[in-house]
């Protein structure tokens, strides 16, 4: 759904799209959050699993990371501070089984950098020149041993730590890109 927000002269516009798939429950979630001065973030999660809970967990979680990386004006520092509130959860600790979610959340400061976080095989493009790049790397066995790219390594709600995460998988529970923002599409996915 295509979204138009004045911002000055500049329009700047954004829209999401989900398709349904054969899943009970649709649990994929977007969320935008803009500060004051201009400063957006783009969330996109991917729930684990198809029922209600994950649905309901995973649209609150899109907007609380929407929110915590514009309100830290970086893609990494609000995914870590979400990725840590999840994981201190007594019962995450407790080894119940809470929903998670493939995250990547996006940080544009108007004149600024652009940073790129995630934790799962949620993926951020950038579309420049006619040329879509992939920014990110996914988390997942395929990429950790070459074999089952259904089985995420690292995810928000995970309760493993950037150290933990490595040493099973290779690689830390939450990666980050930067670079100056340039003009060009970003697609999340």
């Amino acid at each position: 759904m295509p979204r138009t927000m004045p911002r000055g002269r500049l329009l700047i516009t954004y829209g999401t799209s989900q398709l349904g798939g054969d899943r009970n429950h649709q649990c994929d979630a977007t969320a935008v959050w803009t500060s004051s001065a201009g400063t957006r973030a783009y969330a996109l999660l991917d729930g684990v699993g198809d029922t209600p809970a994950v649905r309901t967990w995973t649209q609150a979680a899109a907007r609380r990371l929407a929110r915590a990386a514009v309100l830290h004006a970086d893609a990494e520092a609000g995914l870590r501070a979400e990725y840590d509130h999840y994981a201190a959860e007594p019962a995450r600790t407790a080894d119940h089984d809470l929903p998670t979610a493939a995250a990547v959340v996006v940080v544009h400061i108007p004149g600024g950098l652009l940073s790129v976080a995630w934790s799962g095989d949620a993926r951020a493009y950038l579309l420049l020149d006619g040329h879509l790049r992939l920014l990110t790397e996914d988390h997942n066995a395929r990429r950790a041993y070459g074999t089952d790219r259904n089985l995420i390594t690292a995810c928000l709600g995970g309760d493993q730590n950037d150290r933990q995460t490595e040493e099973v998988w290779g690689h830390p529970a939450v990666e980050v890109v930067r670079g100056p923002a340039r003009p060009g599409r970003l697609l999340l996915a």
